[in-house]
């Protein structure tokens, strides 16, 4: 068994409130569990500011070639999003015998 973290550190548009902010993270990780029903999404940081967000993903899969192809396309998804900016991205791998 594999897990897989990604750490997603994001810059928001224009963005001037908290309540703006979940306008745009809310849709962001409904969109990321739509399309990867297999994943678990939260927001894990930066939750007092308003421009920045920290988003994690985790995935648990039986090979580590599927859950790096998992986070790479959360990773990508999220890149190519025209209203924000991919500040950051961490993926970590654990096995069973981590």
């Amino acid at each position: 068994m594999y897990v897989g973290s990604l750490t997603l550190d994001i810059l928001l548009g224009d963005v001037r409130s908290l309540k703006q902010k979940r306008s745009v993270v809310r849709p962001l990780i409904a969109e990321l569990q739509r399309r990867y029903p297999s994943i678990a999404v939260a927001e894990t940081g930066h939750l007092d500011l308003h421009r920045r967000c920290e988003v994690g993903v985790a995935v648990v899969s039986a090979s580590a070639g599927n859950c790096k192809e998992v986070m790479d396309a959360c990773e990508r998804m999220v890149a190519f999003r025209p209203d924000i900016e991919l500040l950051s991205a961490r993926q970590r791998l654990y096995n069973d015998e981590d």
